[in-house]
């Protein structure tokens, strides 16, 4: 694993901004400073943090369900509770994890990604999503593409702004595997609360590294294109599949998700 460049601590990052958000520890004045302007005017932005993170949990445990054992989580931001391979490797202790990510801010922190069951297999992949010739040739050395493996894209896909390019990125990675692998996408709307979303938006990219995009929920159904959606199709993160508990109390956010199986 190549050492990566010193971290800069001074300037808030957007991956130890969600972090701070989701309780974690991974992150810096600057960072909390920045996360706790957008609170100002997305106060809501913690629990949508939180909603992300249960709805993984959610996705993962139904395609475990579903018989996948085979994941490649792209865009895999700083580690915390209920990780991917976590998660999978909970339900099936022989399931294959592979995480992507190109910031070497996680890199630092890949090997802790790394440690899952003796049975399965977890690793780490410093690639970029707008790469996917390279992410499907190293996720070969781990995962067995001739089978079927669910994609993950938890909050990565705004980073790319155009819908043609996003969409193109995601018919390479799916053209490469077979029928019944699955795409998962998290993603950022502003469908709820309106200008509040797009200012907190507007102050995340002059804080963070990357821009960031916000999509309408009609404009993430383009990018399942082809492919069978799960039931309830794109849908608030809350509402998606919710515990028996949160059922008819789960409330809508501006964090929408959606699951498909290639057909």
């Amino acid at each position: 694993m190549n050492t990566p460049p010193p971290v800069d601590t001074s300037q808030a990052h957007s991956a130890r901004i969600w972090n701070y958000w989701l309780g974690g520890k991974d992150n810096y004045s600057a960072d909390r400073e920045a996360g706790d302007q957008i609170v100002g005017v997305l106060p809501e932005i913690v629990d949508i943090a939180v909603a992300t993170r249960a709805v993984l949990v959610r996705m993962i445990s139904y395609l475990a369900e579903q018989g996948v054992d085979q994941f490649l989580d792209i865009g895999t931001g700083l580690p915390t509770a209920d990780n991917t391979h976590e998660v999978a490797q909970s339900a099936n202790p022989a399931a294959r994890i592979v995480y992507v990510d190109n910031d070497p801010l996680i890199l630092v922190h890949a090997r802790a990604l790394l440690v899952g069951t003796a049975e399965g297999a977890t690793d780490y992949i410093h690639a970029d999503l707008r790469d996917p010739a390279t992410i499907l040739d190293k996720a070969a050395a781990t995962l067995d593409l001739d089978r079927p493996v669910a994609i993950t894209m938890f909050g990565v896909l705004p980073f790319v702004g155009e819908d043609t390019e996003a969409k193109a990125i995601i018919d390479h990675l799916l053209g490469a595997l077979p029928t019944g692998s699955y795409l998962a996408i998290v993603h950022s709307t502003s469908a709820v609360t309106g200008e509040a979303m797009e200012e907190a938006v507007r102050r995340w990219n002059e804080a963070g590294s990357a821009v960031y995009h916000l999509r309408t929920p009609e404009r993430m159904a383009g990018l399942f294109d082809g492919l069978e959606l799960v039931e309830p199709g794109i849908v608030s993160c809350p509402l998606w599949h919710p515990e028996p508990a949160e059922v008819g109390r789960a409330r809508e956010m501006d964090e929408y998700c959606g699951l498909a199986r290639k057909r």
